[in-house]
């Protein structure tokens, strides 16, 4: 653990955080906590973890499947999201910190059907390059469109990819989705 320069306060560092998400467990217990916004037990959260590991809905998972979950919660991945600050699990009962909220930074998820963010904004960034060499070398028609026009045009590319990234980084954070991701 290192103290945050900011706050004066314990926070885990980078591998720690990345070794504390890189169990599907411990990220599905944030996400469904998350989600629900309030206190969870820990019966309540294992059905939960095991209907998402398993595929199934809450009323198909038995009760081997639940306890199996339960007791690995219990022994395992509870303590450790306790012991990083991220929850505070006591008499059964999981609460998120405010610690929980710093991990968003660390999720950037990038649906399999897109392009992570950098490279798309990567990609932009040549487009108005090119778009402001050809203007300089007078291949790009200023007739038209005047060099003022055509900076505007990137200008509105930029904030209408920056509005959709946010939009699509909010739908895609841990506790705002149906499923974990």
């Amino acid at each position: 653990m290192t103290v945050n320069a900011l706050t004066g306060t314990d926070h885990a560092s980078r591998g720690d955080i990345f070794g504390l998400l890189s169990n599907r467990r411990r990220r599905y217990t944030i996400h469904y906590c998350k989600q629900v916004g309030e206190p969870v037990s820990l019966g309540e959260l294992a059905e939960q973890v095991a209907a998402w590991e398993l595929d199934k809905e809450i009323a198909e998972i038995t009760s081997a499947e639940r306890k199996r979950v339960y007791t690995a919660l219990q022994q395992s991945h509870l303590p450790t999201l306790e012991r990083a600050n991220v929850i505070e699990f006591d008499n059964h009962t999981i609460e998120l910190t405010d610690e929980a909220d710093a991990l968003e930074i660390y999720l950037d998820i990038v649906p399999a059907d897109s392009i992570p963010w950098g490279v798309y904004y990567l990609g932009l960034s040549l487009l108005g390059f090119v778009v402001l060499g050809g203007i300089w070398i007078d291949a790009v028609p200023t007739g038209t469109v005047p060099a003022l026009g055509w900076a505007a045009i990137v200008l509105v590319a930029v904030a209408v990819s920056a509005v959709t990234h946010v939009i699509t980084s909010r739908r895609y954070r841990l506790g705002t989705m149906e499923r974990p991701p």
